[in-house]
């Protein structure tokens, strides 16, 4: 048997390199995917920055209902009342809110809670007077209800920055 005749054969010649242009569909799916998430991640971090003061106001207020059963009312009214005047003069023109007393204050809190006589009724009322008596004559019940109408208004305030 004769051997075959390869000088006639040619060198094998392989395909042209593959072009990373335009990427496969999976590539693309990945890169709108890492979009997103970054997107998303960045919104989060920001909304999660702009309302730190919400969160540590909420906190106070917590710490406040906690020792409402070991602190004497006056101080617990007053220190609620400081704590809902220091954050309206975080959220507003601090010559807008810092002046503000008595029935002018509670009407504030009504005005920015978008609730009439929310604050100038029971139990609201409790924050003009409650830090003046030797003894107020707040209920549980009262007691209560002003700590949820202060963590209402910390809640319904924008979360914007200061005007």
């Amino acid at each position: 048997m004769t051997p075959p005749d390869l000088s006639r054969l040619r060198d094998i010649h392989l395909p042209a390199a593959v072009s990373w242009w335009p990427p496969a569909t999976g590539w693309w799916i990945l890169a709108a995917a890492l979009l997103f998430g970054a997107l998303f991640a960045a919104i989060f971090i920001r909304r999660r920055h702009a309302n730190r003061w919400r969160r540590a106001a909420l906190d106070e207020l917590k710490r406040l209902r906690d020792a409402s059963q070991t602190q004497d009312l006056p101080t617990l009214l007053g220190a609620l009342s400081v704590l809902l005047r220091r954050v309206a003069i975080g959220r507003f023109p601090r010559d807008e809110v810092a002046s503000l007393y008595g029935d002018q204050w509670l009407a504030f809190l009504d005005r920015t809670l978008g609730q009439a006589d929310a604050f100038q009724s029971n139990p609201g009322r409790w924050l003009g007077s409650g830090p003046y008596l030797r003894q107020p004559a707040i209920d549980a019940n009262d007691l209560a209800a002003l700590f949820s109408l202060a963590e209402k208004w910390i809640r319904k305030l924008p979360g914007c920055a200061r005007k």
